[in-house]
């Protein structure tokens, strides 16, 4: 598991270096400007640390299937600025109303809630333009193919309509399986697509792509299943964000209505799961398979 990290740290460094140059102040070609406040802000939502799981599994999912990890990079970032923006409006006072995010002022603390509002708007345009711009080097079938299921993943019928589901949670909790819908939308369509990308960026078989599509979706479950219970038992310091703020909400978990007991070996038979979608490629599937074990025992 130190190999694991190590090369986890690396890729985070290296997507970090990536969108620092995207996310510069020099206009790219037919943009007119480029606001200072605006791409200040929009720097304050992506460049702050963090793992960069998401677009680590595009590399990795790429890499797998012998796809061009350069292409899958850059995926990888259209993916984090995307993911970023989510975070960037989920935190804004008629969301979920958070002043911290990694440790550091979210984008409406350090700035301004407007500035906030277009830095996510930004960022959420800006990950389809990183996709379709030439140097992302994918034939044109293949960057279509990665923006139609991102936009899927990302829009009403996934990411955001998650969102939705869980601004109504708020008022009316829903039952086991809305909990399973709301949490497989909000959080596990983007960690679904990151894997599936790779098969795209790969030009893999429909039956890798389906492999690697199911994989994401058991490690997605995980993901929220393993920040469910960190919500219940970890700090703001450890988290780098507010805790505890679902159950004071009212809002409806799956660890609130089965149990940290349950919770854990359900992580456990996930993890199972995942491992064993990946068994066919052997050694070749070592670090994704770490990737799951990593997401079910993170700490934060």
């Amino acid at each position: 598991m130190i190999a694991f990290e190590t090369r986890l740290r690396q890729g985070a460094a290296k997507t970090e270096a990536l969108l620092s140059g995207l996310l510069s102040d020099i206009p790219r070609t037919d943009e007119i400007a480029r606001p200072p406040l605006l791409m200040a802000a929009m720097r304050h939502a992506v460049l702050n640390g963090g793992k960069r799981l998401r677009p680590f599994l595009v590399v990795e999912s790429a890499v797998l299937l012998d796809g061009d990890a350069e292409a899958a990079a850059r995926v990888g970032a259209a993916l984090e600025c995307l993911h970023c923006y989510s975070l960037v409006h989920d935190d804004l006072p008629a969301m979920d109303d958070d002043d911290l995010r990694r440790g550091k002022p979210t984008v409406h603390i350090a700035f301004n809630e407007a500035t906030a509002i277009l830095a996510g708007d930004s960022l959420l345009t800006y990950a389809f333009d990183i996709i379709a711009a030439p140097e992302t080097q994918l034939a044109d079938r293949q960057k279509t193919e990665l923006l139609l299921a991102l936009a899927r993943a990302a829009g009403a019928g996934g990411m955001a309509g998650g969102q939705a589901l869980d601004l109504a949670s708020e008022k009316q909790a829903p039952d086991e399986a809305g909990i399973v819908t709301l949490q497989a939308m909000k959080t596990g369509a983007l960690i679904r697509f990151a894997c599936e990308a790779g098969a795209i960026i790969a030009g893999a078989s429909a039956g890798d792509r389906q492999t690697l599509r199911t994989f994401g979706e058991k490690i997605g479950l995980a993901f929220q299943l393993a920040d469910d219970i960190l919500d219940l038992t970890s700090d703001a310091e450890a988290m780098g964000k507010a805790t505890g703020k679902d159950a004071a909400r009212g809002k409806g978990t799956l660890v609130g209505l089965r149990g940290i007991d349950w919770a854990d070996a359900t992580l456990a038979r996930l993890v199972d799961e995942a491992a064993a979608l990946l068994a066919p490629y052997g050694s070749k599937a070592s670090v994704l398979i770490d990737t799951a074990h990593f997401v079910a025992a993170r700490k934060s």
